[in-house]
């Protein structure tokens, strides 16, 4: 069957997604990325001045967001199911707000899924979300690429490709959100070696889950050479590596009549030429 035009290419196989989100739980997850998104969406909702009723988790791992339930007490948790579908299962007006963690850098379809939020919203609610982006990962992503045109003469993909700032602000306007804002908080975490970061990795169900991965075991002397040349390139002088992780957060509310509103074309009571001219001649 043709794929429909519409339809984006599917980049993650969300069903292996899930099962390795389900065994880092049990394994004991590397948890320090999400316990810092969690404790900076407290910061972020503290600083909105309402009250919301209707609260939804959309797809956060582990646990949750505790701060949702710290404040709010009653949530709706959307966990990622077997089957990693991408459906919400959200009537439309129903929630105030939505929040999710660590979870929309890996939606094959983020346009769908963000338009299906702006419906579930009421009017004047609220999207708030976290997700990995930009230069996330650059580091191992350069290693890779380079041990493996030196040792095997080709590139797999091994590291997700990543939304970037601009990106993720177009989709919320394009989605009809109101008053859109991005930002990014880069964090660069240290370890001895390269394979402290991708056990790291694996203990956050973050593994490579791309559908075009290699299917084959990588070469011991690939991983070696990737290793070393992660040490050679980032490294700092006491022999540690580098690991940058862009977390990107956005939010859109929404519209309502409440909310403010930009200018009408022609409304302004002073032109632009006339300020011009008085600035000449002061």
């Amino acid at each position: 069957m043709a794929q429909n035009p519409q339809t984006p290419p599917a980049l993650f196989d969300r069903a292996l997604l899930h099962m390795r989100q389900r065994r880092a739980r049990v394994q004991g997850p590397a948890s320090f990325l999400l316990d810092r998104v969690d404790e900076d969406m407290a910061d972020r909702l503290a600083a909105v001045m309402r009250e919301f009723g209707a609260i939804a988790d959309l797809w956060t791992p582990g646990e949750g967001l505790s701060a949702l339930r710290a404040r709010f007490g009653t949530v709706q948790r959307i966990e990622l199911d077997a089957a990693g579908e991408e459906k919400l299962p959200l009537a439309p007006e129903s929630l105030d707000l939505v929040a999710s963690a660590l979870a929309l850098q890996f939606v094959n379809d983020l346009p769908g899924v963000i338009a299906q939020i702006r419906r579930a919203l009421k009017p004047d609610g609220l999207l708030l979300a976290a997700m990995i982006g930009g230069d996330s990962l650059t580091e191992l992503r350069q290693a890779f690429a380079a041990a493996e045109a030196e040792c095997e003469g080709g590139v797999s993909p091994r590291v997700a490709p990543f939304a970037d700032l601009r990106d993720i602000g177009a989709l919320l306007q394009r989605a009809g959100f109101a008053l859109p804002v991005t930002d990014v908080d880069r964090i660069v975490v240290r370890y001895a070696n390269a394979f402290a970061l991708m056990q790291d990795l694996r203990r956050m169900g973050a593994a490579n889950v791309l559908i075009e991965r290699r299917r084959t075991p990588t070469r011991r002397a690939t991983m070696l050479r990737m290793a070393e040349i992660y040490a050679e390139r980032f490294a700092d002088p006491d022999g540690r590596i580098r690991a940058t992780f862009d977390i990107i957060w956005l939010s859109g509310w929404a519209p309502h009549a409440s909310q403010q509103q930009p200018l009408k074309p022609g409304s302004a009571k002073a032109s632009l030429a006339e300020a011009v001219r008085k600035a000449g001649k002061t």
